[in-house]
């Protein structure tokens, strides 16, 4: 069995460029990268993303590459200028991850509003949310569409379930996220085409347990046959706090370790932490 290939995202550096933070990642023997987010790209800085390709390997995920105006994915929306700016970005990521080599792209699930960008991450400000049973039927029918987008690039689509923490939770009452819990993603991959597949992130998981009063062990064990790739932190639990781990971490012993989609999502600038982790990931998936 080849060693795994274990990635790390460049999500905690949202103000580098990608060419600077990749070389800040190289000499810290961080060669596998997975890019999201940053500053604004041009169309040359995209194609020069490539040069980079013999000397290091590069994957996509969600908002890369970065839109001059900051938008929101959600294919969830009803609102049709979300969507068609949802869609272009997605096409966008699809050609890159072509040309970059890769055999993924991934993004998050729906949502049930139109959260603004700056409210990613944070606490939502209440606006119009629509049924759950509209949005994901806007939803299923987005991703079948962009699916046959993505066969035709040879890049297969991996879904990032969303996660929910108690804060937003109160503000709506209800829960304004799409695919966050077990039981909603096993039901909705039921309906989605085979070969698209689940981005499981583990931080996002044990914030949505806590909130949603469900045990994130066994939620790990349940939704392991749709896995396709890991997003890999931790937290204390009440929020998405991508903190590092060690051997003893909650979900290390029931990683798939046949996949070739393992990633990091560690937000510090201490990058020797994370090569040590990346390093007691890649032994526990060679063992």
């Amino acid at each position: 069995m080849s060693r795994p290939l274990v990635y790390v995202s460049t999500g905690y550096f949202r103000n580098y460029k990608s060419k600077s933070i990749i070389e800040k990642f190289k000499k810290n023997k961080l060669n596998n990268i997975e890019l999201s987010g940053g500053k604004f790209l041009t169309k040359k800085e995209i194609r020069n993303l490539r040069l980079f390709l013999d000397k290091c390997k590069l994957r996509i995920h969600n908002y890369f590459p970065p839109p001059k105006n900051k938008v929101v994915i959600n294919l969830a929306s009803d609102n049709k200028q979300v969507i068609k700016r949802s869609l272009n970005q997605i096409k966008k990521s699809i050609i890159l991850s072509k040309i970059l080599k890769n055999k993924y792209f991934s993004f998050h699930a729906g949502f049930r509003m139109d959260p603004l960008p700056k409210n990613l991450g944070k606490k939502f400000r209440k606006n119009k949310i629509i049924s759950k049973k509209r949005a994901e039927k806007i939803f299923l029918g987005n991703l079948k569409y962009i699916n046959k987008f993505s066969r035709k690039h040879k890049i297969k689509i991996l879904i990032e379930n969303n996660v929910i923490n108690k804060k937003n939770l109160a503000i709506y009452g209800e829960n304004p996220l799409l695919l966050t819990n077990p039981k909603d993603i096993l039901g909705f991959f039921k309906k989605v085409p085979k070969d698209i597949g689940l981005l499981l992130d583990l931080g996002h998981l044990k914030v949505s347990a806590k909130t949603e009063r469900f045990n994130h062990v066994d939620g790990l064990k349940k939704l392991n046959s749709l896995v396709k790739g890991y997003h890999m932190s931790d937290n204390g639990g009440l929020e998405d706090e991508n903190k590092t781990f060690g051997k003893k971490a909650w979900f290390i012993n029931d990683l798939k370790k046949n996949l070739d989609y393992y990633t990091l999502e560690i937000y510090t600038n201490k990058l020797s932490k994370i090569l040590k982790v990346k390093r007691l990931v890649e032994n526990y998936l060679s063992n």
